[in-house]
């Protein structure tokens, strides 16, 4: 059964209290991944009508990071995460956040990532009785299978339930999730969608010369996944697909755009395929706008931002039904979703749509005309309206 709250405010409904937000986290631009991003934008908007200090680690060059003015940021240390190096996590400081919130005690406080800091934080803010909100935002239980650490999915999950039952609210990107959650004994579940940036992730940024670099004419598809290049993002299965798509229609070209531990191996494997490497700002919309075919195999997402922002490219997506796909996508209007145990279905998909372009053509007009119905400030206004309600719930 769901545990979600009855009471969700619908977005819009906040007073004009300024409140006191923390916000601790693991991770913070310039890394590259979807909650970077997703709470980047969520801070600076917050930070505008709140005073909000944001608690997080240093980056591994020991820079300041991506600092947004009026929001006061406390650095700590961290180290690398086992297995995944170009990540950090921060280190136990459950007593440094307690005494800081003694001197200056937040009216909430919010936990992003599920690490040694922000398991800290939840301890700290528990003992001084400062409420919680937490977010679910990866699925590492599910990721301990693709490192050869299966043993330890139980453990992993455990870890998690624990930490986000002890905060009063959960937030998570999609309705989907909540359920799986549920299920597995999440309590004070909430669903805050995502969205997108359709003015930097627009059509119009396609570049020619670009598709040129990459080897591909005019009129040739060009095929594009955007992932961190890990094994649990199935890149294998895009390939696969690639190479059917390719059969179907030569002059097909598939570009991948991202890092991470596999890519080095995969790229030798692989010298058809142009690896662009880590691309962001308008550099990726350029990359986005200049495909055809968005390829999403991962099947280990909690949302998948690069869905959005590749509809808003206008891309037609083939993806696995779940995630940000089952949220906005409906199968052969605006875009193909698959269920998640078809891996012949995704391939078959994948060639039959590169060897129909009016069809093609037709999804990815429609992709763009979702995402611009998926406007952020939306979605801010809710966040702030959770935050609110995590309060009144408090006092009442």
């Amino acid at each position: 059964m769901l545990h979600m709250r009855e009471t969700a405010p619908p977005a819009g409904t906040t007073t004009n209290r300024r409140l006191r937000v923390a916000v601790v986290t693991e991770t913070w631009p310039p890394e590259v991944n979807g909650v970077a991003m997703t709470i980047h934008r969520m801070v600076e908007w917050l930070g505008r009508r709140h005073d909000v200090s944001l608690i997080r680690i240093r980056q591994r060059d020991e820079s300041l990071g991506v600092v947004i003015p009026g929001v006061e940021t406390l650095l700590l240390r961290g180290i690398p995460v086992p297995r995944y190096h170009e990540l950090r996590m921060g280190l136990p400081s459950a007593g440094k956040l307690k005494q800081l919130w003694q001197t200056n005690r937040p009216d909430v406080v919010h936990v992003i990532t599920e690490g040694p800091l922000g398991w800290s934080a939840i301890r700290a803010a528990s003992a001084l009785g400062v409420p919680i909100v937490s977010d679910f935002h990866t699925n590492f239980h599910q990721y301990t299978a693709h490192y050869g650490m299966g043993l330890f999915k139980p453990m992993a999950l455990r870890y998690l339930r624990g930490l986000h039952n002890r905060t009063r609210l959960t937030l998570v990107p999609t309705r989907a999730l909540a359920d799986s959650l549920a299920q597995q004994g999440f309590d004070h579940l909430d669903v805050l969608a995502r969205g997108v940036d359709t003015e930097l992730f627009d059509p119009r940024r396609r570049r020619s010369e670009l598709r040129s670099s990459w080897g591909a004419g005019p009129d040739d598809p060009v095929l594009l996944m955007v992932s961190r290049i890990a094994p649990e993002k199935n890149l294998p299965l895009a390939l696969l697909s690639y190479e059917r798509a390719r059969e179907r229609v030569p002059g097909t070209r598939m570009v991948v755009v991202g890092d991470g531990p596999a890519r080095d191996r995969t790229a030798a494997a692989h010298p058809d395929v142009h690896f662009a490497g880590m691309q962001t700002g308008q550099s990726l919309a350029e990359h986005y706008a200049s495909a055809d075919l968005f390829v999403f195999p991962s099947r280990s997402e909690t949302f998948g931002n690069v869905t959005l922002e590749a509809m808003a490219s206008r891309l037609a997506v083939v993806a696995f039904d779940y995630a940000a796909a089952r949220e906005h996508i409906v199968d052969g209007r605006n875009g193909r979703v698959v269920h998640c145990d078809d891996d012949q279905g995704f391939v078959n998909t994948v060639a039959d749509l590169t060897g129909d372009k009016v069809q093609m053509q037709r999804l990815a007009s429609a992709a763009r005309e979702t995402a611009l119905a998926i406007d952020w400030s939306r979605v801010c206004e809710r966040y702030e309206d959770l935050l609110m309600q995590c309060l009144e719930d408090d006092h009442g």
